[in-house]
């Protein structure tokens, strides 16, 4: 009998693997422009403070890396580009006033599985002399690590090096006595000119992260601590090196599973202490901790509602000037006056808009920053202190220019249980109020995340095409403090996907919402609740759609079994009958809503399995459902076509839903 069940289940599979074309109706000049990824995704400006760089989605999934003067009107000069098949751009750091290293990303599938990998590269500003900083892989490698690396310190005065991590493993060859025994993660100091390397930390096999200063020297190490098994045991011990010393000592650990202990982010040379973030009073708060033998520990912000999520850096040595949290909107605590004070200058002469510093000059004269709000994409400028300038330098997204856009309003609901939910609720543009919409309940992916106030081209394009959106920020979100957090959102799913389900109610009872044409719709961890929703309440949404959806925990589990995060997955999803009962495609027969789902083939994050067994079993169980498949691309899609095609797709399935 299991024979026969497998063999049934296989073939199953087997009809679902084929990719499905596209939709017969291609995507219109709404999808295309809300589709299309962001034209400025990074940006930074040379130490000189004449040049900028920019990384720029190209057609399709490419990337390229920008060079412009650093004036408004500027031509465009093509750096490097990335075709995104599979390598992306993510971002270029000025290591001179005429060279960049840059980081490529990116996944592929190999048989049953797919890899991440990463490389820096050095380029001219003009384009030329490109030298592969990563370390090279010898054809004798007794294994792999695909970890490119990353640049550590800058080194601010320097002419073209900087401190990198590089990834090391070792080579041997049968007949021959050379071979390397180096294992692991070090730091090297590179001549981005000439890639030519000097060791500076030793690769050590479990070191993960590495801290400088800024300004030259490593002050803290991370290692992941490994099990006898070779699993993880969850934790990170972080190891400190004091001021004009070699050794390391130790500072803190850090367990993943409850998010417990001193995670260190930033290192500030004058104060020598390390900030990071650490539960105070079961939030996260900012905590310095001298790095002497007091490891005097001090709590410099901690919200009393709120987790303190974000630390603000700003220069070349990348030095602390603040922290930020998320109550509605993302607000911000400075600690130096002077960027204090030019944030708040600069947010009142764009309009009262959120302001961000992105780099700036070595002097300080002449800053990136970036605005944008919930109606307003965003934009990059460059301020010229000295001659007190604010000059524009390219829009995030100009295929939306001119558009109206929908305002983004945060709103609460009781759960059934009376806990009150913030969410975000979104109408079409120009409503201030709705009666009888058609309405997508949205829960974010994670779960161990939050939807924040701003720009999201999701939501704006579902809100463009008529829809009313809400944004739940369901017990199982983080931001909100370790009992809001729970287990987690796997763990804690019905207490979870009830508040989902509840965000759906509250659109009926308020009238916004036509029941009839009330749908959901997610991401990842979203698009699992979008499909888990159907067994708390199977008669509430009209249509569902998944994209990139956890839906069955053993295989993601199985797939999880050779990674040394194995044990702390476990941990995470739960197992045996626990884990069956969360995972949607054991419920298939419960569905009555049809189901759209979408997934790219090299998908790291979820694999695409998962899409592919939740699609046999609807399908076996009489179900309607259909599966998209995007070839090559990995778990954001990130391809303006694709964006387009999935976003055409899903809100015309949805809006059918309700006629």
């Amino acid at each position: 009998m299991i024979g026969y069940r497998r063999a049934m289940v296989m073939a199953a599979l087997a009809t679902a693997t084929a990719p499905v074309a596209l939709a017969q109706t291609q995507p219109d000049a709404l999808a295309k422009a809300f589709g299309a990824r962001e034209t400025v995704i990074s940006a930074s400006i040379s130490p000189d403070g004449q040049k900028i760089a920019l990384i720029s989605a190209g057609p399709g999934r490419s990337t390229r890396a920008y060079v412009l003067e650093a004036r408004e009107g500027a031509d465009l000069t093509v750096a490097a580009t990335a075709t995104g098949k599979p390598e992306y751009l993510s971002r270029c750091n000025w290591v001179a006033s005429d060279r960049l290293a840059c980081k490529i990303y990116g996944e592929s599938r190999y048989g049953d599985e797919v890899y991440g990998f990463s490389n820096i590269v050095a380029v001219d500003a003009a384009g030329g002399n490109a030298k592969l900083l990563s370390q090279r892989r010898g054809s004798n490698a007794l294994s792999f690590d695909f970890r490119g690396g990353d640049i550590v310190d800058l080194l601010p005065g320097e002419d073209g090096a900087i401190l990198m991590s590089r990834s090391y493993v070792p080579e041997a060859k049968i007949g021959s006595l050379v071979e390397k025994r180096l294992e692991g993660l070090g730091v090297d100091r590179i001549d981005t000119r000439t890639g030519n390397g000097k060791r500076v930390e030793t690769p050590t096999k479990l070191a993960v992260d590495y801290i400088s200063d800024g300004i030259g020297t490593v002050r803290i190490m991370g290692l992941q601590e490994i099990k006898g098994t070779g699993y993880s045991k969850g934790t990170y011990k972080f190891l400190y090196r004091p001021q004009g010393k070699s050794g390391w000592d130790d500072l803190s650990t850090y367990d993943v599973r409850d998010n417990s202990g001193f995670y260190p982010l930033a290192v500030d040379p004058q104060q020598n202490i390390a900030y990071g973030f650490e539960k105070t009073n079961g939030r996260d708060a900012l905590v310095s901790i001298a790095l002497d033998p007091s490891q005097e520990k001090k709590v410099v912000f901690a919200h009393p509602q709120v987790d303190v999520t974000g630390l603000i850096r700003v220069g070349r040595d990348r030095r602390v000037v603040g922290a930020s949290y998320v109550v509605e909107h993302r607000e911000a605590v400075y600690f130096d006056k002077t960027a204090n004070a030019l944030v708040k200058s600069l947010s009142k002469a764009l309009g009262n808009k959120a302001v961000h510093i992105g780099d700036m000059s070595s002097d300080g004269q002449r800053v990136l920053v970036w605005a944008g709000s919930d109606i307003d994409p965003g934009q990059y400028y460059l301020f010229d202190r000295a001659a007190r300038k604010l000059s524009p330098i390219m829009p995030d997204r100009p295929e939306l220019a001119g558009r109206q856009l929908a305002a983004m309003q945060s709103v609460s609901f009781k759960a059934n249980d009376g806990v009150a939910i913030p969410a975000y609720l979104t109408l079409p543009p120009g409503k201030e109020s709705a009666k009888g919409l058609p309405a997508i309940v949205l829960p974010h992916g994670g779960p161990e995340s939050r939807d924040e106030w701003g720009f999201d081209w999701l939501v704006q394009y579902y809100a463009a095409r008529g829809f009313a959106v809400i944004q739940p920020q369901f017990r199982g979100s983080t931001g909100f403090g370790e009992q809001w957090l729970m287990q987690n959102g796997y763990r804690s799913w019905r207490k979870a996907i009830g508040d989902v389900v509840d965000a759906g109610r509250w659109l009926v009872a308020q009238g916004i919402a036509d029941p009839v044409k009330l749908t959901i719709a997610g991401w990842s961890y979203g698009g699992y609740a979008a499909l888990q929703a159907q067994v708390i309440d199977p008669d509430l949404f009209k249509a569902v759609v998944a994209i990139a959806p956890v839906t069955d925990f053993g295989d993601r589990l199985r797939r999880a079994q050779y990674d040394s995060s194995y044990l702390v997955q476990q941990q995470r999803m739960g197992t045996g009958p626990e884990a069956e009962d969360a995972s949607p495609s054991s419920h298939a027969a419960q569905f009555r809503a049809p189901v759209l789902m979408f997934h790219g083939t090299d998908d790291g994050n979820v694999d695409i399995s998962q899409a592919k067994i939740m699609q046999s079993k609807l399908t076996g169980a009489g179900k309607r459902s259909r599966l998209v498949i995007y070839d090559g691309l990995a778990h954001s899609l990130n391809d303006s076509d694709a964006r387009a095609d999935m976003l055409q797709q899903s809100a015309d399935f949805l809006l059918a839903a309700g006629k």
